[in-house]
């Protein structure tokens, strides 16, 4: 059955497996496909009751809870735009994404409601939008709405989809340089990915597969490669509203778990468990991503527990999934796999000319080009594919001589905290802020359990201060104004920062001292 849009996908399921289970909470409620199809549509009709028209922006400030699917496939079909945020984000990092997005409704669960209210009145006289703020399973306050609200009218049917280019969701990451910058992806290229995924040969995700879907999804990972994939081969799909060593075991046990994603540090909090074999009985298939999982850690999960892992490369631009090792022909140790069907890679050098034949060992910039990729930064579409459909990703890496990805640096300046962007340039000017603070330099250090951590180098502007108390003011203030993963773990007050004879800042001399330190060569 062809469809335009993932919302789409719903119905054609409720119509074929309408009786069998789409989405379990855990230890909650349930939904067949037939119930969440005619959830969606009134979901999509009470949008449009409170004056959402099609590209209009809302914003969901949810976890991981039934109504995030719902309200997301709602947006989209009543071809509106969806913009998931990070539940933990701050008032002031709420309000600057909704200034930028331009959101006509912001959705809020019991976890966020505070922190959307602080957002809007901080927003205040100086935005003249009238915001609409829809909260779920909590009181509302003034003139907010509740979901209850939103979908107390009669479902009615929406136009079908005329245009999959039509811009579906805003993703906020980190780009280049400056602030978190939102990701356009049209209908076309979320659409795209699950073919190109669904197209791998065995598949990730059977029909009769029960998927956990503790992975956030707001984040791409969780949104299209797990939300999207259950809904493409109506699968079921169990919402853990985050990740708990035990209690996530407990899930897979009681739910009978067949495809677990997960992100790198999963792994690490894996290790140490009893009986973990045993406790994995029912899981098929191990599916790691947003990160790059080392092969000795796959090696000793597997040979432990017998289940296969699979890793990939995707990027937040890529709807996500560009390279996977699932599959006879992609598995080679330390890679990434090999390019999905329809997604073509490349190396270029600093003048992003091709790399060719014996120049292939040689690492390069990483460049995609598919129809999965995104349209471009919002507002204006800006740093997207050229006119050929390459992109350059700022990863760089290698092919090995069967063709296949291996990851070796990344040219941007990003740091990946349990799969999500911080981008340095974010946290320094949250740092700078703090009275007495006259330099800083934030870098990505190695972590067994996040893959990366936040450190700050913070030069003071009393040499003679007090470097706790400079310290803990950092700390405090960071609480405030930045997400929990963005926060540096840890802080050094020192005397000074390397610099190059023009002024720039050497953060590799700073990563190499980190290097030093994980080594224990110094202090």
């Amino acid at each position: 059955m062809s469809v335009p849009d993932v919302a789409g996908l719903v119905s054609a399921a409720a119509a074929e497996a309408g009786e069998r289970l789409a989405v379990v909470e855990a230890g909650g409620r349930a939904v067949t496909w037939s119930e969440l199809d005619a959830e969606v549509s009134r979901v999509a009709s009470g949008l449009a009751a409170a004056g959402i028209v099609a590209g209009h922006r809302v914003l969901l400030a949810l976890g991981n809870r039934l109504e995030f699917v719902t309200t997301y496939l709602g947006v989209l079909r009543a071809q509106a735009v969806a913009v998931p945020v990070n539940p933990g984000s701050t008032p002031d990092e709420l309000a600057r994404m909704l200034a930028d997005s331009g959101a006509r409704m912001v959705l809020a669960d019991p976890d966020t409601a505070a922190a959307v209210r602080g957002a809007l009145a901080t927003l205040g006289a100086g935005d003249d939008r009238s915001i609409r703020t829809v909260v779920v399973a909590t009181a509302p306050e003034g003139d907010e709405r509740t979901y209850d609200d939103l979908v107390a009218a009669e479902p009615r049917e929406t136009p079908a989809l005329q245009d999959p280019e039509k811009l579906a969701v805003l993703l906020y990451t980190s780009g280049t340089s400056g602030l978190p910058r939102a990701v356009m992806l049209t209908h076309r290229a979320l659409l795209a990915n699950l073919e190109q995924v669904a197209a791998v040969e065995p598949p990730m995700i059977h029909s009769d597969d029960v998927v956990l879907g503790v992975l956030p999804l707001f984040h791409v990972y969780g949104l299209n490669a797990v939300l999207g994939g259950v809904v493409r081969h109506r699968a079921k799909l169990v919402l853990a509203e985050r990740f708990d060593p035990e209690g996530t075991l407990d899930l897979i046990e009681d739910e009978a778990c067949s495809v677990v994603p997960v992100a790198p540090p999963v792994f690490a909090h894996w290790r140490g468990v009893e009986a973990l074999e045993e406790r994995l009985g029912p899981v098929r298939l191990v599916l790691s991503g947003s990160a790059p999982l080392a092969a000795e850690v796959i090696d000793e999960f597997t040979a432990r527990t017998g289940v296969p892992v699979h890793q990939g490369y995707g990027l937040t631009e890529a709807a996500p999934v560009v390279t996977t090792t699932l599959g006879s022909d992609r598995h080679r140790p330390g890679s990434v796999g090999a390019a999905l069907d329809g997604i073509d890679l490349r190396l270029v050098d600093d003048d992003r000319a091709p790399l060719s034949g014996a120049d292939l060992s040689d690492p390069g910039e990483i460049e995609i080009r598919g129809a999965n990729l995104f349209s471009g930064y919002w507002p204006d579409g800006a740093d997207g594919p050229d006119a050929d459909g390459w992109w350059p990703t700022g990863d760089v890496g290698v092919f090995d001589d069967a063709g296949h990805l291996h990851l070796v640096d990344r040219v941007k300046d990003l740091v990946i905290v349990s799969g999500f962007n911080v981008y340095p340039t974010e946290v320094e000017a949250v740092v700078r802020e703090v009275p007495g603070v006259r330099q800083v330099a934030v870098i990505g250090a190695e972590d067994e359990l996040t893959g990366e951590a936040v450190v700050a180098f913070v030069v003071p502007t009393d040499p003679t201060a007090d470097p706790a108390a400079l310290a803990a003011a950092v700390e405090a203030h960071c609480d405030e104004r930045l997400a929990r993963f963005k926060r540096p773990t840890r802080l050094d007050v020192v005397a000074e920062l390397p610099h190059t004879v023009t002024g720039k800042v050497q953060k590799g001399r700073l990563r190499g001292r980190e290097r030093r330190r994980a080594l224990g060569l110094i202090e």
